[in-house]
């Protein structure tokens, strides 16, 4: 039996779901715009990715709507099938990176302040709060979820300033944010599968997670969860390249500068070798008259 979802859910549905894939559109044109090719090859590749995101989004849609994931008490799944969902984009897009030129170099180009502040979307989580004080979600994962995911939407716009201004420990923030970010989503991930119908049902058996597999929020696990790990991917691996970037620069600087001896100061002339009288020298033991 499907269970009953809050009318409240579909309208906040309603509004994140276009509003993360304008922020995830304008990402990718703003790379485009930056990428340092032709203009053909610019927006070729910004082309294929428009396509494969709204794809995946519309795919991700139809099969969460037609309850293919869905997890239910009289029928557990034996093979947690919404691990495919979450599984698959994520190996796409890392071949993706791994194998394409035109696509590492169009990622490469975003300014990383913007890859940070893409996240805000995350504040979205606060809806697992929502629905945890309505009953309908169990705290085991609801409170981490959701306290997680707030405090890394509304981290991400102080972390993006940072980097914006190229604030001292800009960098190390960066790093905190994204371990944090992620740890709050494998949390989430865990939590989700330990208290959901299924093989590794351990929590939460008086009320189960019946909410996470069911249209609209199966859209989370199948690809807001997803996108954010990408995203967060992303943002360490521009941070590698640019630390490592600073370090050849850094060493190419030391290795261009020559070593000079400094020059010793010229001795001051005697007066013996500018041909003037020596001064007088009192004799030793000689009395005042």
């Amino acid at each position: 039996m499907t269970p009953q979802i809050p009318g409240y859910v579909f309208s906040l549905e309603s509004i994140l779901r276009p509003l993360v894939m304008a922020i995830a559109l304008g990402l990718i044109w703003l790379g485009a715009a930056r990428m340092p090719a032709s203009a053909k090859s610019r927006y070729a590749t910004a082309g294929v990715l428009l396509v494969v995101l709204i794809g995946w989004q519309a795919v991700a849609q139809y099969l969460g709507s037609a309850n293919t994931y869905l997890a239910t008490i009289e029928n557990p799944p034996a093979v947690p099938t919404i691990l495919f969902g979450l599984l698959i984009p994520l190996a796409v897009a890392a071949i993706a990176l791994w194998r394409s030129e035109s696509i590492a170099r169009l990622v490469s180009a975003i300014p990383l302040h913007w890859l940070v502040a893409a996240q805000v979307y995350r504040v979205g989580g606060g809806i697992f709060l929502v629905l945890w004080a309505d009953g309908r979600l169990p705290w085991q994962f609801a409170l981490p979820a959701g306290i997680g995911d707030v405090a890394t939407g509304m981290a991400a716009v102080v972390v993006a300033a940072l980097l914006a201004r190229n604030a001292v420990g800009a960098h190390r923030a960066a790093y905190a944010w994204c371990l944090f970010g992620i740890a709050d989503l494998v949390v989430a991930i865990t939590m989700g599968a330990m208290t959901s119908p299924g093989q590794v049902h351990l929590l939460a058996f008086d009320a189960p997670n019946l909410l996470m597999t069911a249209y609209p929020l199966v859209m989370v696990p199948t690809f807001a969860v997803p996108l954010a790990l990408m995203l967060h991917g992303l943002v360490l691996w521009r941070l590698r390249r640019e630390t490592a970037s600073t370090g050849r620069l850094v060493t190419a600087c030391r290795l261009r500068t020559p070593w000079r001896v400094p020059k010793r100061s010229p001795e001051r002339p005697t007066a013996r070798q500018i041909g003037l009288p020596a001064p007088p020298v009192a004799s030793v033991g000689r009395g005042i008259a």
